[in-house]
């Protein structure tokens, strides 16, 4: 098994705790399916925030999907003029047999400007 690090990120339509947990977890979701990993399969997962998110902890959806054993790690992002407002990124490590070319990170809604590099790529954004 290899170490891999697949990204995401999620544009949430407003500060609301109800709103970021389930966009984080249906960002999660995505990207654990998308690159047919398991649980077992996690190492550590860094979740962050823009500045505007206020309303819960990222990782809080991830304990909610079940990621108990799973260490976790929750940042803000830089707070930079003219950076895409309330987005939820995602970096998860995982041990996997994907060459780094085939790993699939997700970018939903919004987000998919921040990397329009990959649109139509195996790892592309959905």
């Amino acid at each position: 098994m290899t170490v891999r690090a697949v990204r995401g990120a999620v544009q949430l339509e407003r500060d609301d705790r109800g709103h970021l947990v389930d966009s984080t977890k249906s960002l999660l979701k995505e990207m654990l399916d998308a690159n047919e990993l398991e649980q077992q399969d996690l190492i550590s997962v860094i979740l962050t925030a823009t500045p505007d998110l206020r309303s819960e902890f990222p990782a809080v959806a991830a304990r909610e999907l079940g990621l108990t054993d799973t260490p976790l790690m929750c940042a803000q992002e830089l707070g930079i003029a003219g950076a895409l407002p309330r987005v939820v990124r995602i970096l998860v490590h995982a041990e996997t047999d994907r060459r780094k070319r085939d790993v699939r990170h997700v970018y939903l809604g919004g987000a998919a400007a921040l990397r329009t590099d990959l649109a139509g790529s195996p790892g592309g954004t959905r």
